[in-house]
């Protein structure tokens, strides 16, 4: 699999804001209105696609990776890169993560000066939460929102 990072353009953030996963999954659902289009061309997200130009995923840096109920618990208090992602449905489950997110932090070791990269996830997403593991990320704090619980997990760069 060749991945490739682009410009995030109206086209493709339409195409991310418009899928769909499956329950428990279904909290990364997003809604395609103005606001979020916006926040997806706003500068912060990156679109990356496979050998033949599909839209593979995006990742997110900085105030756009946070879940913000986060903020009110001082969560994201400490100075650190925050980093996000999310990856098309259909290319979830099937082994993609691993090469998918050490791609995104190639990437961020190579254009950001950050020593520190934090991420959050939902605490029932075990799957992601053992990748993350196998990243070299730690968990750090938990809070709860009105839906769900959610996990920072934290790593030197």
């Amino acid at each position: 699999m060749q991945l490739f990072i682009k410009n995030m353009n109206e086209e493709r953030a339409i195409e991310a804001l418009n899928w769909r996963y499956a329950e428990p999954y279904d909290l990364y659902n997003n809604e395609l209105t103005n606001d979020t289009l916006q926040e997806f061309l706003g500068g912060s997200y990156h679109a990356i696609v496979d050998q033949d130009n599909a839209l593979f995923g995006y990742f997110c840096i900085g105030e756009p990776a946070q879940v913000p109920p986060g903020r009110k618990f001082g969560v994201y208090s400490e100075d650190m890169l925050d980093v996000g992602f999310g990856m098309k449905p259909s290319r979830t489950g099937q082994g993609n993560g691993f090469e998918f997110c050490s791609f995104i932090f190639s990437y961020i070791q190579e254009n950001y000066n950050d020593s520190h990269h934090r991420l959050t996830v939902a605490i029932f997403n075990e799957r992601a939460i053992h990748l993350y593991e196998k990243l070299g990320f730690v968990k750090r704090t938990e809070f709860d929102t009105d839906t769900t619980g959610f996990i920072t997990m934290v790593r030197e760069a």
